[in-house]
């Protein structure tokens, strides 16, 4: 299974394709839709998200609600192009407005620069565009269909907001996928901890009077996995490797972990290792700490992953940076932005990982047919029960 995105930020729209996924998978639209209006939600986003509203629309891969086996084709248009058409005209670049919109002051922390440097760019629009995490939109709607792929063969994913800066939003570490969306989407902030919604306001409020932005982590649980995907044979075979990978894929994404990631580094490794128990049911672990997964290959228990977003680039209070015609001293240029966008990326990234899961599926089992495909798991997993 592999997927491709295309599309700028201000383009007419932006464009999914994904290949590989089996035929006769039902798809439900509203569902990714309701993804897309989850993406542009949460407190402390900008005004942009009030101008999109973003929807979906199948253009090719599918019939009557089905998947038919070849490339399935998605489009998300951008509503805002509208006030761009020249300035992103693909033809013509001789109106005044697309000559004010060049960009000649790289914002630090953004690919704007090192973008330009790469590919010869003297309008560091053209980095600027595709580099806009607008494109994460186009990658929650394949995510959303490879969720809705994973549901229907018992596999749940869901992320949410761990921490904002310094505020543990997220005390308790819950495994129970259905429980922990009941409460995150009880707030506007996809936190666990409801009594903590309020400060998590007032910090963004806060941080926005001074012009400045937030970050935090988000965590993404999976439940339901299946024991051996993925392989401990070769470093490019892991699973978990390649959830990292696709993890840290995601704009402005600086660390990430599985499981207990980073804090097992402070226990002896009495207190990391999940003890291995024997139940009617098969195999299980009596912890999670190494998050679902043992020599690169998921374990059975639910995947764990952590993710680290920095601070979003784009300030309001300008930092300074230089103009690379002149070279000479400048304030950073100022493009719409969010405060923070974590509620976002908690959707981006359980999209991430449904699509990397759901390719790990396809690599494992025969694929072609959604029906066959459900009893070769269902086999397996009686084969794995009996071990």
């Amino acid at each position: 299974m592999i997927y491709l995105t295309a599309g700028e930020s201000h383009g007419p729209q932006l464009t999914g394709i994904i290949e590989g996924l089996p035929a006769g998978l039902h798809i439900d639209v509203g569902a990714i839709n309701d993804n897309l209006a989850k993406r542009q939600g949460g407190y402390g986003r900008g005004n942009r998200q009030q101008i999109e509203h973003d929807t979906v629309q199948v253009v090719g891969g599918m019939r009557h609600g089905y998947t038919l086996g070849s490339p399935l084709a998605l489009v998300v248009k951008n509503r805002d192009h509208a006030h761009w058409s020249e300035v992103m005209d693909p033809l013509e670049n001789d109106s005044e407005n697309a000559q004010l919109r060049q960009l000649k002051h790289p914002r630090p922390g953004h690919a704007d620069l090192v973008g330009g440097m790469k590919y010869g760019h003297r309008d560091l629009r053209n980095v600027l565009e595709r580099s806009s995490a607008r494109e994460t939109a186009i990658r929650v709607a394949l995510g959303s269909v490879c969720q809705q792929f994973l549901e229907q063969l018992g596999i749940k994913v869901v992320g949410y907001v761990k921490q904002l800066g310094p505020l543990v939003l997220s005390s308790e570490d819950l495994l129970d996928v259905d429980r922990i969306r009941r409460e995150v989407e009880a707030n506007d902030m996809r936190v666990l901890d409801q009594d903590k919604v309020d400060e998590a306001h007032a910090q963004i409020l806060k941080t926005k009077k001074e012009g400045d932005t937030l970050g935090g982590i988000v965590r993404i649980v999976a439940e339901g996995m299946p024991a051996g995907l993925g392989s401990y044979i070769s470093w490019d075979t892991k699973l978990d490797a390649k959830l990292a990978f696709a993890v840290m894929g995601v704009n402005a994404i600086k660390g990430v972990s599985i499981g207990d990631g980073f804090e097992a580094t402070t226990r002896p490794g009495s207190m990391v290792m999940d003890e291995i128990l024997h139940e009617d049911a098969g195999w299980t672990r009596r912890t999670d700490h190494l998050g679902g997964f043992e020599g690169g290959m998921t374990n059975g228990m639910p995947v764990i992953v952590n993710a680290a977003m920095k601070p979003i680039p784009t300030l309001y209070k300008p930092l300074e940076t230089a103009d690379i015609e002149t070279k000479e001293r400048s304030k950073a240029s100022v493009e719409r932005s969010d405060t923070t966008a974590l509620t976002a990326c908690s959707i981006v990234l359980q999209s991430v990982v449904c699509l990397e899961l759901a390719k790990a599926v396809c690599d494992e089992f025969q694929s072609s047919s959604m029906e066959r495909l459900k009893k070769q798991i269902a086999e397996y997993r009686e084969e794995l029960a009996r071990y």
